[in-house]
């Protein structure tokens, strides 16, 4: 399978059949891993560079981590199949868009529930992204790869310090955390800064759906913890699991039974309006969509819009995004072209003219 093989099928993580996936869309659990003996990456030289990606994709491979594994050499790659790997979460925007062409690879598991970036800020990047709140299943999906890595790659690890980055933040246990979370009646509601202000005092980052750097668009929020030291692997798990994403998912919850109780007209006004828009509008930027489609999903979660199901309304999520509109297509097209087709594309899929 190619990476434009891709657009054939969502993602694992847009099935929307997991636990709490009305709020929490996805789950992710990242490793960061060095091999000992080598320089980080910003310090390696090309030839450096080289034998850590020929080490790692050797081993990654021969473990047959799943049934199928596809690997990317991304320096290699076209600029849109990149495009495409950041888009379904499976490659960072940083890892895409690297200017020196460091000679770096990604392997996907065939089910997208995992991906391993070779090359990026670290030797090692290994993810595994699950639909809903599955952080627990995630963990021990990540933890049984690692261990099977570390059978024949030596890992940086030291005593005082845990497993060795390159930034001081992700040193000690290298895991980050994070769940992505649909938060539209709490923008409604103007009670956003709430999450934001409890973030803070959590220690947590909320970035936008691709990360670090983006926008949160389509009411999309990615919330993870900012340090990894300190805390154990089960601890840091845990906190997300029992205060952080309960605490999310009853600020989502409370706004969206007052928005129901006290401002139902415009909440349907609001809903009824996006979805007259997309089933009509001939011309659609990416920004406007994203917004759209967050509102109609609100509608659908809540019982107040059943012409379509959820499966759909999360796929277009991703299959609105430039990389996938033009692959579905089969055709380069400029932003102006774009627009128009992905207009098109959104009547076919909800089924209107």
């Amino acid at each position: 399978m190619t990476p434009g093989r891709m657009v054939e099928h969502a993602g694992e993580w847009l099935r929307g059949s997991g636990p709490q996936s009305d709020i929490v869309i996805s789950s992710r659990i990242r490793l960061a891993r060095n091999v000992a003996g080598f320089p980080f990456v910003s310090q390696s030289n090309r030839r450096q560079h080289h034998e850590v990606l020929d080490l790692c994709r050797q081993r990654i491979t021969n473990k047959r981590l799943a049934e199928n594994v596809l690997w990317v050499a991304v320096d290699d790659a076209l600029p849109i199949d990149r495009q495409l790997l950041v888009e379904r979460h499976l490659i960072s925007r940083p890892f895409a868009a690297a200017k020196n062409a460091t000679p770096r690879g990604v392997a996907v598991g065939g089910d997208e529930t995992f991906a391993i970036m070779v090359n990026e800020e670290d030797h090692l990047r290994i993810q595994v992204l699950r639909s809903g709140m599955q952080l627990s299943e995630g963990f021990d999906q990540i933890n049984r790869i690692d261990n099977v890595l570390e059978e024949d790659l030596d890992f940086a690890y030291s005593r005082r310090f845990g497993y060795l980055s390159a930034c001081p933040t992700n040193c000690g246990t290298g895991i980050r955390v994070s769940v992505m979370v649909h938060l539209p009646a709490l923008k409604l509601t103007g009670e956003i800064e709430k999450v934001k202000r409890a973030a803070g005092q959590m220690h947590l980052a909320i970035r936008g759906m691709f990360g670090e750097g983006s926008e949160a668009q389509g009411d999309l929020f990615q919330v993870s913890n900012q340090t990894t030291l300190g805390k154990t692997e089960s601890e840091i798990l845990a906190d997300f699991e029992r205060t952080v994403v309960p605490q999310i998912v009853a600020y989502e919850q409370q706004a969206r039974q007052l928005l129901m109780k006290q401002r139902p007209h415009q909440l349907d006004d609001r809903i009824h309006r996006a979805w007259g828009t997309l089933t009509h509008a001939r011309v659609l930027g990416t920004d406007e969509v994203l917004q759209l489609l967050s509102h109609v999903r609100l509608g659908v979660n809540l019982g107040r819009l059943d012409t379509v199901d959820i499966r759909t309304v999360n796929e277009l999520f991703l299959l609105t995004q430039p990389a996938h509109l033009q692959k579905i297509t089969d055709e380069a097209m400029n932003p102006a072209a774009r627009r128009v087709a992905r207009a098109k594309m959104i009547r076919q899929r909800l089924g209107a003219r």
